[in-house]
């Protein structure tokens, strides 16, 4: 059985949640798959900055072990190591291989690297609109510190999170989809087949429907 070895992620010691979700994701993940978790890594750190490698103790001794092992590491998603492109850059320089979850096997490091760059973008455009929206806000004669400012902040943020992540996921399926029809699928029950035979996981890690397939093309 191949040998893996797992990173988990949180940003503070509150997030035990985000920690237990992790895990079973990529216990999920293995599973699928027939993988071994030889070694399991927690990080409870924010990992921000140019620094960040230097302040997870846990990413580096992972890393070390993946080398030793001579196996991947695995993580539930991307941006549990990083939303940087440079900090992504610098982790596949380690020529240590890494498998997101969330992705599946087939992504190769420049596919993470499209990732990690839309992940940025979105990172960004997040932040732009918020300011716009709070912006209309105040002008609208609200109080940026009231309830109803914070509601609509909230509410906005959550959208922008959910949609982009959707289309996020999308850009990165459709190539196999499109793969598929190449090869002589021309129905979405085909389609289906072939994702779930080349065991590339649902957003939420599970097996493709027509449903799915219909979601994921719409997006893309």
């Amino acid at each position: 059985m191949t040998k893996i070895v797992s990173y988990i992620r949180v940003s503070t010691n509150k997030q035990s949640i985000g920690l237990d979700a992790q895990r079973y994701a990529i216990a999920a993940f293995a599973t699928q798959h027939g993988l071994e978790i030889a070694q399991e890594f927690i990080e409870k750190e924010s990992g921000k900055g140019s620094d960040a490698l230097a302040r997870r103790p846990q990413l580096a001794a992972a890393l070390a072990a993946a080398k030793k092992l001579k196996c991947s590491i695995v993580v539930a998603k991307l941006d549990r190591l990083s939303r940087n492109v440079n900090f992504i850059s610098g982790l596949m320089d380690a020529k240590v291989p890494f498998i997101v979850a969330a992705i599946g096997v087939a992504a190769d490091p420049f596919m993470l690297h499209i990732y990690a760059a839309l992940a940025e973008q979105e990172r960004t455009m997040i932040s732009q609109r918020t300011s716009a929206a709070l912006q209309r806000l105040k002008a609208d004669g609200v109080q940026l510190g009231s309830p109803r400012a914070k509601l609509a902040k909230a509410r906005l943020v959550a959208a922008d999170v959910v949609g982009a992540e959707a289309d996020r996921f999308a850009a990165g399926v459709m190539p196999f989809i499109k793969q598929a029809q190449k090869a002589g699928a021309v129905t979405q029950q085909q389609i289906v087949d072939a994702l779930n035979a080349r065991g590339i996981p649902t957003a939420r890690g599970g097996a493709w429907t027509r449903a799915s397939v219909v979601n994921v093309m719409a997006r893309g």
